[in-house]
Protein backbone atom coordinates (compact mmCIF):
# COMPACT_ATOMS: atom_id res chain seq x y z
CA UNK A 1 0.00 0.00 0.00
CA UNK A 2 1.22 3.46 -0.84
CA UNK A 3 0.13 6.32 1.43
CA UNK A 4 1.40 9.86 1.68
CA UNK A 5 1.76 12.09 4.73
CA UNK A 6 0.82 15.77 4.56
CA UNK A 7 3.52 17.97 6.08
CA UNK A 8 2.86 21.47 7.39
CA UNK A 9 5.70 23.97 7.00
CA UNK A 10 5.32 25.13 10.60
CA UNK A 11 3.55 23.87 13.71
CA UNK A 12 0.58 25.69 15.14
CA UNK A 13 -3.05 26.71 15.12
CA UNK A 14 -3.00 27.97 11.53
CA UNK A 15 -2.99 24.32 10.37
CA UNK A 16 -6.23 23.35 12.14
CA UNK A 17 -8.69 23.74 9.26
CA UNK A 18 -6.52 21.92 6.71
CA UNK A 19 -5.77 19.16 9.21
CA UNK A 20 -9.46 18.59 9.91
CA UNK A 21 -10.14 18.40 6.15
CA UNK A 22 -7.43 15.71 5.84
CA UNK A 23 -8.85 13.83 8.83
CA UNK A 24 -12.32 13.84 7.27
CA UNK A 25 -11.00 12.35 4.02
CA UNK A 26 -9.02 9.58 5.71
CA UNK A 27 -11.82 8.83 8.19
CA UNK A 28 -14.22 8.30 5.29
CA UNK A 29 -11.71 6.14 3.37
CA UNK A 30 -11.21 3.81 6.33
CA UNK A 31 -14.65 4.01 7.96
CA UNK A 32 -13.23 5.04 11.32
CA UNK A 33 -15.98 6.03 13.74
CA UNK A 34 -14.08 7.37 16.77
CA UNK A 35 -11.82 10.43 17.01
CA UNK A 36 -10.02 11.75 20.08
CA UNK A 37 -8.95 15.37 19.95
CA UNK A 38 -6.88 17.53 22.29
CA UNK A 39 -8.97 20.63 22.89
CA UNK A 40 -8.23 22.66 25.99
CA UNK A 41 -10.70 25.45 25.16
CA UNK A 42 -13.15 23.23 23.27
CA UNK A 43 -12.64 25.24 20.06
CA UNK A 44 -10.89 22.50 18.08
CA UNK A 45 -13.45 19.89 19.16
CA UNK A 46 -16.29 22.17 18.02
CA UNK A 47 -14.59 22.76 14.64
CA UNK A 48 -14.17 19.01 14.23
CA UNK A 49 -17.87 18.41 14.97
CA UNK A 50 -18.83 21.04 12.38
CA UNK A 51 -16.70 19.34 9.69
CA UNK A 52 -17.52 15.70 10.48
CA UNK A 53 -20.97 14.80 11.71
CA UNK A 54 -20.96 11.00 11.53
CA UNK A 55 -18.28 10.22 14.10
CA UNK A 56 -18.01 9.88 17.87
CA UNK A 57 -15.73 12.61 19.24
CA UNK A 58 -13.92 12.55 22.56
CA UNK A 59 -12.41 15.90 23.52
CA UNK A 60 -9.52 15.78 25.98
CA UNK A 61 -8.47 18.76 28.09
CA UNK A 62 -5.90 19.50 30.80
CA UNK A 63 -6.36 18.43 34.40
CA UNK A 64 -7.22 20.97 37.09
CA UNK A 65 -4.15 22.90 38.16
CA UNK A 66 -2.28 22.52 34.86
CA UNK A 67 -1.95 26.31 34.49
CA UNK A 68 -3.22 27.60 37.84
CA UNK A 69 -3.63 25.72 41.11
CA UNK A 70 -7.14 24.35 41.56
CA UNK A 71 -8.52 25.75 38.30
CA UNK A 72 -9.91 24.01 35.22
CA UNK A 73 -9.18 25.56 31.84
CA UNK A 74 -12.31 24.34 30.04
CA UNK A 75 -15.14 26.78 30.69
CA UNK A 76 -18.28 25.08 32.02
CA UNK A 77 -20.47 26.80 29.42
CA UNK A 78 -18.24 25.52 26.61
CA UNK A 79 -18.34 22.04 28.13
CA UNK A 80 -22.15 22.25 28.08
CA UNK A 81 -22.09 23.20 24.36
CA UNK A 82 -19.78 20.27 23.61
CA UNK A 83 -22.21 17.92 25.34
CA UNK A 84 -25.13 19.37 23.37
CA UNK A 85 -23.20 18.55 20.17
CA UNK A 86 -22.76 14.96 21.36
CA UNK A 87 -19.06 15.41 22.13
CA UNK A 88 -17.72 13.61 25.18
CA UNK A 89 -15.45 15.90 27.18
CA UNK A 90 -12.78 14.36 29.40
CA UNK A 91 -10.53 16.17 31.87
CA UNK A 92 -7.60 14.15 33.13
CA UNK A 93 -3.95 14.01 34.07
CA UNK A 94 -1.42 13.76 31.28
CA UNK A 95 -0.58 10.13 30.61
CA UNK A 96 2.98 10.97 29.53
CA UNK A 97 3.94 13.20 32.42
CA UNK A 98 1.57 13.16 35.40
CA UNK A 99 3.31 12.28 38.65
CA UNK A 100 6.59 11.85 36.76
CA UNK A 101 6.67 15.56 36.02
CA UNK A 102 6.07 16.30 39.69
CA UNK A 103 9.06 14.15 40.60
CA UNK A 104 11.26 15.84 37.99
CA UNK A 105 10.13 19.30 39.10
CA UNK A 106 10.91 18.53 42.74
CA UNK A 107 14.09 16.47 42.47
CA UNK A 108 15.44 17.06 38.98
CA UNK A 109 16.24 14.49 36.37
CA UNK A 110 13.76 12.76 34.12
CA UNK A 111 11.43 9.81 34.54
CA UNK A 112 10.94 6.95 32.06
CA UNK A 113 7.48 8.19 31.03
CA UNK A 114 8.98 11.60 30.21
CA UNK A 115 11.53 9.83 28.01
CA UNK A 116 8.65 8.22 26.10
CA UNK A 117 7.12 11.69 25.63
CA UNK A 118 10.44 13.15 24.46
CA UNK A 119 10.85 10.29 21.98
CA UNK A 120 7.40 10.93 20.49
CA UNK A 121 8.26 14.64 20.23
CA UNK A 122 11.01 13.61 17.80
CA UNK A 123 8.12 13.32 15.34
CA UNK A 124 6.24 16.37 16.63
CA UNK A 125 4.53 17.74 19.71
CA UNK A 126 1.17 16.99 18.08
CA UNK A 127 2.07 13.33 17.49
CA UNK A 128 3.08 13.05 21.16
CA UNK A 129 -0.22 14.63 22.19
CA UNK A 130 -2.18 12.26 19.93
CA UNK A 131 -0.64 9.21 21.57
CA UNK A 132 -1.08 10.71 25.03
CA UNK A 133 -4.77 11.56 24.66
CA UNK A 134 -5.50 8.12 23.24
CA UNK A 135 -4.04 6.59 26.42
CA UNK A 136 -6.11 8.96 28.56
CA UNK A 137 -9.31 8.14 26.66
CA UNK A 138 -8.55 4.41 26.82
CA UNK A 139 -8.00 4.52 30.57
CA UNK A 140 -11.29 6.38 30.99
CA UNK A 141 -13.12 3.68 29.00
CA UNK A 142 -14.17 6.18 26.33
CA UNK A 143 -12.78 4.48 23.21
CA UNK A 144 -12.77 0.95 21.80
CA UNK A 145 -9.60 -1.01 22.43
CA UNK A 146 -9.91 -3.37 19.48
CA UNK A 147 -10.25 -0.98 16.56
CA UNK A 148 -8.41 1.87 14.92
CA UNK A 149 -9.14 5.44 15.94
CA UNK A 150 -7.89 8.84 14.83
CA UNK A 151 -6.05 10.98 17.39
CA UNK A 152 -5.58 14.71 16.81
CA UNK A 153 -3.03 16.83 18.67
CA UNK A 154 -1.27 20.11 18.31
CA UNK A 155 1.48 22.43 19.33
CA UNK A 156 0.06 24.97 21.76
CA UNK A 157 -3.38 25.90 20.43
CA UNK A 158 -5.27 24.31 17.56
CA UNK A 159 -4.30 21.12 15.77
CA UNK A 160 -1.36 20.27 13.52
CA UNK A 161 -1.01 16.48 13.72
CA UNK A 162 -3.29 13.49 13.21
CA UNK A 163 -2.47 9.82 13.53
CA UNK A 164 -4.35 6.56 13.13
CA UNK A 165 -3.68 4.11 15.91
CA UNK A 166 -4.97 1.17 17.85
CA UNK A 167 -5.02 2.35 21.47
CA UNK A 168 -3.83 0.70 24.64
CA UNK A 169 -4.21 1.38 28.33
CA UNK A 170 -1.44 3.05 30.30
CA UNK A 171 -0.50 -0.28 31.88
CA UNK A 172 0.17 -1.69 28.39
CA UNK A 173 1.49 1.46 26.71
CA UNK A 174 3.84 -0.44 24.41
CA UNK A 175 0.87 -2.26 22.87
CA UNK A 176 -0.19 0.96 21.12
CA UNK A 177 0.11 0.57 17.36
CA UNK A 178 0.56 3.70 15.28
CA UNK A 179 -0.66 2.70 11.82
CA UNK A 180 -0.46 6.00 9.96
CA UNK A 181 0.48 9.62 10.27
CA UNK A 182 -2.15 11.59 8.37
CA UNK A 183 -0.37 14.91 8.82
CA UNK A 184 2.19 16.64 11.01
CA UNK A 185 4.51 19.64 10.95
CA UNK A 186 7.79 19.00 9.18
CA UNK A 187 10.52 19.11 11.83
Amino acid sequence: MKKSIYYFENPGKENTDKLLDLVKIRKEELGIDKIVVASVSGETAMKLAEKIDDVDIVSITHHAGFKKKGELELDSEVEKKLKEKGIISYTGSHALSGVGRGISNKFGGITPVEIIAATLRMFSQGVKVGVEISIMAADAGLIPMDSEIIAIGGTGKGADAAIILTPAHMTNVFDIRIHEIIAMPRP
